[in-house]
C-alpha cells in the first residue's frame, strides 16, 4: 500500500479523528469547533479526499493568536482547522514510526513516549557516570528561520517509499 492511501485508510482517519476530538482545542479561521467536526466530516469527506488524491487540497490559513510568556512577551500561535488538524494528525500517525527510527537515542524533545523529565533523569546518569557536558538545544523559531528547500531536501533522503507529490 502506497504511504498516501495508508494515510487515508479509514482506520487511519478514524484515529486521527479521535485524536483530534480528544484534544479538543479552539476552531481555526473557518469557525468549525470540534463538535461540529462529525458533522462536518460526514457531508465533506468525498471531496476532501478526492482534493488530497488529486493535489488540489489545500490547507486553510491558521488562526493568529497571541500567548503570554512568563518574560512578559507574547507568544504567536498559529490555530488550524480542526479538519487541517485531522490531516496533519493522519500523516503524523503515518510518518513517525518511519521516521522515529532516524532520531538519536539522546533525543528527547517532542518524541513518542519521552519526556522532559527523563531527559532530566537521563543527564543525571550520564554526570553520575563521569561526562561532564550536556548539550541542550532549543529551536525556538526553528521554522521561520530554516531554510525550507534545504530540510525538504533531508527528509526525501529518508523517505523509503515516496509517493507521487511527496
Amino acid at each position: 500500500m502506497e504511504l498516501l492511501e495508508k494515510v487515508l485508510s479509514r482506520e487511519n482517519l478514524n484515529k486521527a479523528y479521535k485524536q483530534v476530538y480528544k484534544n479538543k482545542g479552539a476552531s481555526g479561521v473557518d469557525g468549525v469547533t470540534v463538535e461540529e467536526l462529525f458533522s462536518y466530516i460526514k457531508e465533506h469527506k468525498e471531496e476532501i479526499l478526492y482534493k488530497i488524491r488529486n493535489r488540489k487540497y489545500k490547507p486553510q490559513p491558521v488562526r493568529r493568536v497571541y500567548i503570554p510568556k512568563e518574560n512578559g512577551k507574547q507568544r504567536k500561535l498559529g490555530i488550524p482547522s480542526v479538519i487541517d488538524r485531522v490531516i496533519q494528525q493522519a500523516i503524523v500517525q503515518v510518518l513517525t514510526p518511519i521516521y522515529e527510527e532516524q532520531f538519536s537515542n539522546s533525543s528527547y524533545g517532542f518524541r513518542p513516549g519521552r519526556s522532559c523529565e527523563q531527559a532530566v533523569i537521563k543527564a543525571l546518569e550520564l554526570f553520575n557516570d563521569g561526562y561532564d557536558w550536556i548539550v541542550d538545544i532549543d529551536l525556538q523559531s526553528f521554522f521561520d528561520e530554516v531554510n525550507q528547500d534545504k530540510l525538504i531536501g533531508i527528509i526525501r533522503v529518508f523517505n523509503y517509499s515516496k509517493p507521487p507529490g511527496f
